[in-house]
């Protein structure tokens, strides 16, 4: 135990998040079982780790962070640790790589009911299927998803900035001087393209080549998140690495599962499965028509976030599908996407239909919304695209 409050402290007093995240206000601490969801490399760990620091604060001995990938575990429980650690006057277990320790979630629920003064926090992929694939813990555990940096987390980090999140109907109602005021700071286009090809996961920070190292963490999410998590047998990585490759060079497109089926062959609906496996873990980005969803095709598929789309064709990344790739991953926290009707790109929330565009040509359509990308502070139904970065 003591071996392990020495590496909570040192991780404590070494490893920092360079942006507080907004999740961290989200979450009802209060609650005795949490999972915080998210795809590898948007910093799942140093979350978990900014808790204990904020909450508790290096040396106090009442929260303790454990990773489930140390080798302890091959032959300690979680039940058995959990036991110890309560009767040390421990109150908050903080745990990491939950998914790698078999049987983790019927002994979590043996510490719901059995440790009633212990909460426990734990982090998980986002493939995972925390209340219909463990029903264990039904009714116990509550659930979040942590998520890549924001365009506005990102300006925040690099100009050392303040600004707070905005709510779409803030935006409809008052974009035009929410963007002034912002634009009065800092030219908000001087950052959006860096952003754009390396902002979204907090390891660009660190020093190493990032297209490479996201490269590993995207051959990681298939490997782990993907084949161990869903217990598929490794000689199929091969298909899924490929089936990726497909989607991303063609994204965002509507999927033609017959040919990926011939391309990777498989059947139409292994196909389809393994399209909703890359969404769950964060690759993907599925766009349904409205009152549809899986396992119907989607109207279209998109890369998750722009990150991705530069290490796989970096020479030939279309501008426009960026663009798009952008909205659709900055709006997907807290709205409803479906394909757009009238020549739109996106109906958000079964109301608004949005066009995403470089900047405007033509005639402005009245009865739409409109994401310029080159453009300021915009005006009336002409919203600059990267505001929409400042929705968390």
């Amino acid at each position: 135990m003591e071996s392990f409050y020495r590496t909570h402290n040192y991780l404590l007093e070494h490893t920092y998040s360079s942006v507080r995240r907004i999740l961290m206000d989200e979450i009802d601490w209060s609650d005795r079982l949490i999972g915080i969801k998210g795809s590898r490399g948007v910093g799942k760990t140093s979350f978990l780790l900014d808790y204990a620091r904020e909450r508790f604060g290096k040396g106090n001995r009442e929260c303790l962070y454990i990773n489930l990938n140390h080798f302890y575990f091959t032959e300690r429980t979680i039940t058995d640790f959990a036991g110890e650690f309560c009767r040390m006057g421990g109150k908050v277990l903080l745990i990491d790589q939950v998914f790698k320790y078999p049987d983790w979630s019927r002994e979590l629920r043996y510490c719901y009911d059995n440790y009633p003064e212990l909460k426990i926090v734990f982090s998980g992929s986002s493939v995972m299927r925390l209340k219909e694939e463990n029903p264990d813990l039904s009714g116990k555990v509550v659930s979040y998803n942590l998520r890549g940096f924001s365009f506005r987390e990102y300006l925040n980090l690099t100009v050392g900035t303040s600004f707070p999140v905005c709510t779409l109907d803030e935006l409809f109602a008052d974009h035009a001087r929410i963007a002034g005021d912002i634009c009065r700071q800092v030219k908000p286009a001087d950052f959006f393209r860096d952003y754009l090809h390396h902002g979204y996961y907090p390891f660009y920070l660190e020093k190493r080549n990032f297209s490479e190292n996201l490269l590993k963490t995207m051959n990681m999410m298939l490997e782990v998140d993907v084949l161990y998590i869903k217990q598929i047998e490794q000689s199929y990585l091969p298909k899924l690495r490929k089936l990726l490759y497909l989607l991303a060079i063609s994204a965002p497109s509507a999927p033609n599962v017959s040919q990926l089926s011939k391309d990777i062959e498989t059947s139409r609906a292994t196909v389809m499965n393994y399209i909703k496996y890359l969404t769950d873990a964060r690759l993907t980005n599925m766009l349904y028509n409205e009152g549809e969803t899986f396992p119907k095709k989607p109207a279209r598929v998109y890369m998750h976030n722009t990150n991705l789309m530069f290490p796989i064709r970096p020479s030939e990344v279309n501008a426009q599908a960026v663009r798009e790739t952008f909205f659709y991953n900055m709006l997907h926290k807290d709205h409803k996407l479906n394909i757009g009707v009238r020549h739109a790109h996106f109906m958000i929330d079964g109301t608004h239909q949005f066009r995403i565009e470089e900047s405007l040509r033509g005639k402005n359509n009245p009865n739409l919304y409109y994401a310029i990308d080159q453009m300021q502070p915009g005006g009336e139904n002409l919203i600059p695209l990267w505001l929409f970065g400042f929705l968390y």
